[in-house]
């Protein structure tokens, strides 16, 4: 509830303050006096945009603050979702600089102005005479009756298997576009791939083939300087082993004399076992080298292919056209693979629709039962706010799944009792709309938690038994809910629990709006000025002393 709202130099008001009540706070006044001022204030803290314009005094800021009371539970998501914290007491402020800069801020913490709106929604609910867009709107129209329905855990079960639903359509479009994606590169992927396990190349294989062929094509060369380095070891006239070792032998015959050349000696002999070895690998490899003609043909196939597959996937190594092969499998492979997780995927969409459809007639027999007592007392309250000739009629027809079941739901309106029904925006007037909505809501409020309700004029058009009715649909909303009202018609002003008197006076020679809380006598005075004039006769204050006891 909004406990205080507080107002600094806004269009004609200076300054002030109203301590609201929470049931039915109704405010009066004279016309031009600021009523209307005073919610055009109230939208600030709303989300409303700002306009310099309307500042009071240009070298000042406007400031407007509300002070409103919640159970945490209702905006908890809100405050988490948005990092603010949270507290009994709410206080939201807005800030208009003369510039046009405009700041908003909750307990102090800035927020920007979608924030604030969204919040607004969970406080107050602004009900004007041509702001009643929202009972044109088909899901206002549905979120009415499932009120009436109070099942939300049917409901609930449905909109939880319709995620997944969702979730599974998102899914089966998303692979059905892979797929058609897939089916576009699938011929040339495997063409790709055919080739590559055609050819069929081991790791590192094109790199050996090179070395290879590199030996094949020097061979004679090769084996004539092996032969020679072969010969010169080990079959010269005098081979340089044979010459090692007959050295060896004379160094051997002095190492007696001489202390250093057993060492030495022994170097010799590792050397000359170190030559007869390389002399041993020497001709180990010479017999493995032979020139092949018909193999040098076959590595230079080979290579070619590898060479040519090298540069068309623009690689350098084998290792990359192996990975390159793996991948075009791992390509192919899922483009295979997609239709059968398509067909899967289809299955389960069926079997979700299947119960979404079972689901869903279940909550159209809920909501379809509500209909008729709706409907009648509706039609009833219609012809208390004196609108007797109007008729209210619910169309439920079927319709495709969506978030809330499969039902179309759409108000009709007849205002003369023509029997020609048609939809609400098409044929309601702008005060036979407000009057329907405060109907509605009067209905609806004893089924969900509605926030403050502020109602701006709302009488406009009736009087007499009408506006009293009003007043006794108002003051019986007050009973769970906080009621504003903005109002003209004594009959309403009478039902209220707190009465506020919107006046206007001059200060410096300036025009300034003011309110203040009336007492008994004062309410029974303004409510008698409403029926008789500024000098209310006798038999106004004794009417209005009646309306305020009754």
């Amino acid at each position: 509830m909004l406990q205080k709202l507080t107002v600094k130099n806004y269009a004609i008001i200076d300054h002030l303050e109203v301590d609201f009540s929470g049931s039915l706070n109704i405010i009066t006044g004279e016309t031009g006096a600021g009523k209307s001022i005073l919610m055009g204030a109230l939208s600030l803290i709303l989300g409303e945009r700002a306009d310099p314009g309307v500042l009071f005094d240009k070298t000042g800021k406007c400031v407007v603050e509300g002070a409103f009371k919640v159970k945490k539970a209702l905006v908890a998501e809100f405050f988490q979702e948005h990092e603010l914290d949270l507290e009994e007491v709410l206080i939201i402020r807005r800030e208009v600089s003369a510039s046009g800069k405009s700041r908003a801020f909750v307990n102090d913490t800035p927020v920007n102005l979608s924030q604030l709106a969204e919040l607004s929604g969970y406080l107050v609910d602004l009900h004007q005479q041509f702001d009643t867009l929202e009972l044109e709107k088909s899901d206002f129209q549905r979120r009415v009756v499932d009120a009436l329905v109070n099942k939300p855990e049917a409901l609930q079960q449905y909109q939880q298997s319709w995620q997944r639903y969702s979730q599974v359509q998102r899914k089966l479009k998303q692979l059905q576009d892979q797929r058609d994606s897939a089916n576009k590169e699938l011929d040339y992927n495997k063409f790709l791939l055919d080739e590559l396990e055609d050819a069929a190349f081991t790791e590192n294989e094109i790199e050996n083939l090179d070395a290879e062929l590199q030996v094949l094509t020097h061979a004679e060369e090769i084996k004539n300087t092996l032969n020679k380095a072969c010969f010169q070891l080990k079959e010269d006239e005098q081979p340089i082993l044979q010459q090692l070792k007959q050295l060896q032998s004379a160094l051997q015959a002095m190492a007696g004399y001489q202390q250093e050349l057993p060492a030495l000696v022994a170097r010799l002999q590792s050397s000359y076992l170190e030559l007869q070895d390389v002399a041993d690998e020497i001709e180990r490899i010479n017999d493995g080298i032979q020139y092949d003609a018909a193999r040098i043909e076959q590595v230079n196939e080979r290579t070619a292919t590898g060479y040519r597959l090298l540069k068309k996937h623009g690689v350098h190594t084998t290792a990359d056209l192996l990975q390159i092969r793996a991948t075009l499998s791992t390509r192919v492979e899922s483009a295979l693979n997609l239709d059968e997780q398509l067909l899967e995927l289809e299955k389960e969409q069926a079997a979700l629709q299947q119960s979404l459809e079972k689901l869903a007639a279940g909550i159209t027999t809920l909501r379809m039962q509500q209909v008729p007592p709706f409907e009648k007392k509706v039609n009833a309250l219609l012809a208390q706010v004196g609108m007797p000739n109007a008729r209210l009629k619910v169309s439920i027809t079927p319709g495709a799944l969506q978030a809330n079941g499969q039902d179309n739901i759409e108000f009709l309106f007849d205002a003369n009792k023509s029997e020609q029904f048609a939809p609400i925006r098409k044929v309601a007037s702008g005060g036979e709309l407000s009057r329907l909505m405060l109907c509605i809501k009067s209905l609806v409020a004893q089924s969900v938690a509605l926030p403050t309700l502020i109602f701006d004029e709302i009488d406009t058009g009736i009087s007499g038994e009408a506006a009293r009715q009003v007043g006794v649909i108002l003051k019986d909303l007050a009973h769970a809910h906080q009621v504003i009202c903005i109002t003209h018609q004594p009959q309403i002003a009478g039902k209220a629990d707190a009465h506020y008197f919107v006046y206007k006076e001059t200060r410096s020679g300036k025009v300034t709006t003011g309110v203040r809380l009336l007492t008994t006598e004062e309410r029974i005075n303004a409510i008698a000025q409403m029926l008789s004039g500024e000098k209310p006769t006798a038999a106004a204050l004794e009417n209005a002393r009646e309306m305020v006891g009754s």
